[in-house]
């Protein structure tokens, strides 16, 4: 056991001593601020953009309304005289910078071939908000043509919106249903992202220590055993340093966001009126996410994060470990090995996607519980109320699958670090781990 904390040790801290290491734990938070200021930033700035559109409207559907707009950031001007043949090719040289013609047609009609000319692709915002307003005049027409007002069709039309409350004994939460998706894809994410980049974090340096001959000096003096659980339980201590550091940075920062956004005071967000420069719609956004936030279960998130995190890590460093072990200076024998390693953790995240949007499907269940797949399909479900048989038949599982693992590569480490110039198979390393020692 000593000599694992001595390996632990070492790996420990020949990776935080490094000057990458204090650029990646200081950067990313910096980088994740910075975006996250940036979102809000421009979700509370309006638009700037103007753009002057001719309209010919020989349907004489929209009675030169559109002009009267005020948020369309567009100025729409009825051109009246000029055939549109002649206006699509001059209009630009007029000073337009779109070209909107409205033909004659039936209103009772459903197809129309309004056209709209430009020099290039037109913003798929600008596009829609020209269309609804085209949509807003052939909807009216229709109405009049059967004698109903506006008024009385938006007294019929019915625009319901259902709110989530999460009951937990006497107390209620009002729940959002994205924001719920949005922690859950994160959490699931992270997992990924982590075991990917740890993973192979182990394997190169197995393959440093194998290549510069370091192992066999180290294999002397501790068990391979010994050295491959050092080695991944050293580099798994400096993926927790650095989340633990990420988070504390993230948090701290994010008290520096008024001073960057002065209208950015995350106690009145609720209040469109307190946040000037802030359109109402990007105030509501901001709002419901802080709503459904609060409704967010973080005491079991952190939790089973860390969890999946440690038990995920373990599982396939142990599996990375042994490919590491079996490859020489040849990259491409390593990208080679390591690709059915990494099939199951792409799985687990396509499986994750499906999860979200249907937590109690029976792929999800599968994909939870298996423990390849579990570390990331159980934090995209976490979030909806997973029964807690199911929670922990994962976590049984997903050690004893670390064991399971952890013993057939430890044999194929065993032998796969004092294995020179050959190019070893799975085919081989798979007879390495079912021999009897």
């Amino acid at each position: 056991m000593n000599k694992i904390l001595l390996v632990i040790q070492r790996e420990y801290l020949v990776r935080v001593k490094k000057k990458s290491f204090l650029y990646t734990t200081i950067g990313v938070p910096l980088i994740i601020i910075i975006f996250y200021a940036s979102i809000i930033a421009i979700g509370m700035s309006g638009g700037h953009e103007k753009n002057k559109i001719a309209v010919i409207d020989e349907a004489n559907l929209l009675n030169n309304g559109m002009e009267k707009a005020k948020d369309d950031g567009a100025e729409y001007v009825f051109i009246t005289g000029q055939s549109p043949d002649s206006l699509k090719v001059s209009y630009k040289g007029k000073g337009y910078d779109f070209f909107l013609y409205i033909p004659p047609f039936d209103v009772t009609q459903n197809t129309t071939h309004i056209q709209l000319y430009s020099q290039s692709p037109v913003a798929l915002n600008q596009k829609n908000k020209i269309e609804k307003a085209i949509d807003n005049a052939i909807e009216l027409r229709r109405l009049q043509s059967v004698n109903i007002s506006r008024e009385q069709y938006r007294s019929i039309k019915s625009d319901v919106s259902i709110e989530n409350k999460i009951v937990n004994g006497r107390e209620e939460k009002k729940s959002v249903a994205g924001v719920a998706s949005g922690v859950a894809f994160v959490c699931g994410m992270l997992i990924y992202i982590i075991m990917l980049i740890y993973g192979t974090m182990v394997m190169r340096g197995v393959m440093e220590e194998k290549i510069n001959r370091i192992a066999e000096v180290m294999v002397s003096s501790v068990k391979p055993f010994q050295l491959m659980m050092g080695k991944i339980i050293g580099i798994g201590a400096v993926g927790l340093t650095q989340f633990a550091i990420w988070i504390v940075l993230i948090v701290g920062l994010q008290f520096l966001l008024p001073i960057f956004i002065p209208s950015f005071d995350p106690a009145s967000i609720p209040h469109a009126g307190q946040m000037p420069g802030g359109t109402p719609e990007s105030v509501s956004m901001l709002a419901t996410m802080r709503t459904g936030l609060h409704s967010v279960p973080w005491g079991l998130i952190i939790f089973c994060f860390i969890f999946y995190f440690i038990g995920g890590y373990m599982l396939y460093a142990s599996l990375f470990a042994a490919i590491g072990s079996c490859v020489s200076e040849d990259q491409n024998e390593a990208q080679s090995m390591v690709f059915p390693v990494m099939m199951p953790i792409v799985l687990g995240f396509v499986i994750m996607t499906k999860a979200i949007a249907e937590p109690n499907s029976p792929l999800a269940i599968f994909g939870s519980i298996f423990p390849l797949t579990s570390p990331v399909v159980m934090m995209g479900r976490i979030m909806y109320n997973v029964p807690v048989s199911q929670l922990i038949i994962s976590m049984l599982l997903l050690v004893l699958g670390f064991l399971f693992f952890a013993w057939l590569t430890a044999k194929i480490y065993r032998t796969g670090i004092l294995m020179y110039g050959k190019k070893v198979s799975w085919k081989e390393m798979i007879r390495w781990a079912i021999r009897k020692s």
